[in-house]
């Protein structure tokens, strides 16, 4: 069983926190791991800086870009993973748009991410018609690919992703970049009902999901709720991270009212 899969275990909803590496600092991005895992947050998504972010609103963009005005590269978050895992246990996947990994080199940055302490990749921008060279590199590291569907995905693609995702799929909740949001869609239930009837896999559920409220509600048709843009924007408001810290314990009572 792989450290992804641990985490999605009976009587219990998985909380994924994101943070993008090197905002606002490559220190800070360790403080703030350190604390989601010790805040009840049981995996932690490492974004990977990238210049044209097209699933990500406004938040994550600006983190994006202020981290690679500071010169945070694939390689810097290969040693900042590196640094990470000397400290917390909690597994780790890297978020990344498909360019970079494809420049370093697909087999080159499975094998480093391996070797620094990486459980999976998450690659928005990958379909999984054209993964087949990055499946067949992660199987060989022992990293989980872990797909993305929406709910515009059709039935045929419900069917793909179910068959080639692995450690969790990944349920974007609405048809949008990411961002924190007042309200979650309607449709949710049946979006999530739709996946579930084709699969046993884990389903995790991401984007817009900003508060307690809308974490519960995720979590009582979903084994994981993924939050990123709030606790983000937690972080700038608050720079001694207390409120990050306060925020990550709110999601997890939450998660564990589901029960």
């Amino acid at each position: 069983m792989s450290r992804i899969a641990s985490i999605f275990r009976p009587g219990h909803k998985a909380l994924i926190a994101y943070l993008t590496v090197g905002y606002p600092s490559r220190e800070a991005t360790g403080e703030a791991a350190t604390i989601l895992a010790s805040s009840g947050c049981d995996l932690i998504e490492l974004g990977i800086p990238f210049s044209d972010p097209l699933a990500d609103g406004a938040t994550i963009q600006k983190a994006s870009y202020q981290a690679l005005k500071q010169g945070i590269t694939p390689p810097v978050c290969l040693e900042a993973a590196h640094e990470l895992r000397q400290k917390i246990t909690t597994p780790l996947v890297f978020m990344s748009y498909y360019n970079p990994i494809l420049s370093f080199g697909l087999e080159a940055f499975c094998r480093a991410s391996a070797k620094a302490g990486i459980d999976g990749l998450i690659i928005p921008d990958l379909p999984p018609e054209e993964g087949a060279e990055l499946e067949a590199s992660t199987k060989k590291h022992k990293l989980d690919l872990i797909y993305l569907l929406t709910p515009t995905s059709t039935e045929e693609r419900i069917s793909l992703v179910a068959e080639r995702s692995h450690g969790f799929i990944y349920l974007v909740s609405l048809t949008g970049v990411t961002g924190a949001r007042q309200t979650l869609p309607a449709g949710l239930e049946d979006f999530v009902k739709r996946v579930r009837q084709r699969t046993l896999k884990p389903l995790c559920v991401g984007f817009g999901v900003s508060n307690p409220e809308q974490a519960r509600r995720v979590a009582r048709i979903a084994d994981g709720v993924i939050v990123g843009s709030r606790l983000i924007q937690s972080i700038d408001e608050d720079a001694t991270l207390s409120s990050l810290k306060s925020l990550a314990l709110s999601l997890r009572e939450a998660l564990n009212q589901c029960l």
